[in-house]
């Protein structure tokens, strides 16, 4: 929390989705139908009883309400403010059926943890106290949701985890890629302190092949969980496409929300995003809520096949995003005037255009950097490590894995499930189960 300055872009963002009150819980909850084999508890990755924790919200059993989302998922603080509940959880709401509003669950299980872990402080009562040490170490490479994750439920049951980090902050996406009108740096600092306490070690600013190598890992613990993520920003491949005023964009996600001394100057009137994930999406929004006005979003094919989120799309369209369909990037210049000359083909017509803009942004995807930590280690023709889906082991009998690097980059639940499923998968194995 020391490494984060108070001078930061992100702390300009007002909270999308404010918590709830204790009334506006108990109204919430008490919509619930508490359904019998629920389709929202199908539709969550890490399988929390919805249901559950809903009613015990209803009957003001705060902690209870709690207890039960961590069981099934330790990262529910986040969790409940990242998720994109509208295509998961609540999108599988039975009210949809009915055309009405589905409950809110993502604010409900915010309301519920944000509670408890407050009301722990307080009392100073645990919510879960970690068994007797077994003597077990486990190694995980990254500190993002997927090792957290893993690295949490492996302490509870008395193993010795230790993280390692090649950042200066823990906490992976959460901390540095998270758009901070959903959730800020340092909330998510805060979550992962509070998972650190149950006694996980973690050693930041080392990569691991450079500062330690794998194979002094694999010596010195049982066992190896990778959650390295994904590395750099992708770049399309077009001349000019380096210099001045170009950007990957989950590095100025980053700037805006770590580095203290980053601003979008005001002579940034016009930027061009060049993707259609919700990378793509959440850039842009955040600029133009920013105040930079005009921001468009260059896509290579339709609205309809875009993997970024509908209702994500049409929020950012509400702050003045305008998406331009069937663009491919070809070129970029430099004006007489300083500024950026995009050349692109529009598929409608074949024909070639020119958008001229302040800065360019390139959201088209991340580096594979997992893959190349051992040969020993399988990967597909994507670059993703691949694993055993039922216990996240890889290739190597003692290696494990979890996140974007096996799946390119999903939720942050997804995460949250692969890390759990390693630390049961190892558990397992230990006890001869």
């Amino acid at each position: 929390m020391d490494k984060l300055s108070e001078n930061r872009l992100e702390t300009r963002f007002s909270d999308a989705k404010p918590l709830y009150t204790d009334s506006e819980a108990q109204i919430e909850a008490n919509r619930c139908l508490f359904c019998y084999d629920a389709p929202c508890i199908k539709a969550c990755p890490t399988g929390i009883d919805i249901p559950a924790f809903i009613k015990k919200i209803a009957t003001g059993n705060i902690r209870g309400a709690a207890k039960t989302i961590f069981e099934a998922n330790l990262l529910g603080v986040s969790t409940a403010r990242v998720c994109p509940v509208e295509t998961l959880c609540a999108g599988a709401c039975v009210y949809n059926d009915y055309d009405k509003r589905p409950i809110q669950i993502g604010r409900l299980q915010r309301y519920a943890t944000n509670r408890a872990l407050k009301m722990e402080k307080q009392s100073g009562r645990k919510l879960f106290t970690p068994k007797k040490k077994t003597g077990k170490k486990v190694a995980l490479i990254g500190a993002g949701p997927a090792s957290l994750a893993c690295a949490a439920y492996l302490t509870l049951e008395g193993v010795e985890p230790v993280l390692f980090e090649v950042g200066n902050l823990p906490g992976g996406l959460n901390t540095t890629g998270i758009a901070p009108y959903k959730l800020q740096a340092t909330e998510a600092l805060q979550e992962v302190e509070w998972l650190l306490q149950f006694g996980i070690g973690i050693k930041t600013g080392v990569t691991v092949g450079k500062d330690i190598q794998l194979q002094e890992l694999l010596r010195d613990f049982d066992a190896v969980f990778i959650g390295a993520g994904l590395g750099k920003d992708k770049l399309p491949g077009i001349p000019g496409e380096t210099g001045s005023g170009r950007w990957g964009a989950t590095e100025l996600i980053t700037k805006i929300k770590t580095d203290s001394g980053f601003i979008v100057p005001d002579e940034v009137q016009q930027v061009l995003v060049i993707g259609g994930g919700n990378t793509a999406i959440d850039i842009a929004r955040e600029l133009a809520m920013l105040g930079v006005p005009e921001v468009n979003i260059l896509y290579r094919r339709t609205e309809a096949e875009m993997p970024g989120y509908a209702h994500e799309l049409e929020s950012a369209r509400k702050h003045g995003v305008r998406l331009q369909e069937c663009i491919v990037p070809k070129e970029v210049e430099e004006s007489s005037n300083g500024r950026l000359v995009l050349t692109v083909e529009n598929k409608n017509n074949g024909k070639l255009e020119k958008f001229e803009s302040d800065w360019l942004v390139y959201a088209i995807g991340q580096e594979k950097h997992a893959a190349r930590l051992s040969k020993e280690i399988e990967v597909n023709d994507k670059g993703w490590i691949v694993v055993d889906e039922a216990t996240r082991r890889t290739s190597h009998p003692k290696i494990y894995a979890g996140g974007d690097c096996i799946n390119g980059g999903k939720e942050v639940v997804n995460a949250v499930a692969d890390g759990r499923e390693a630390a049961k998968a190892m558990l397992r194995e230990w006890s001869g189960e």
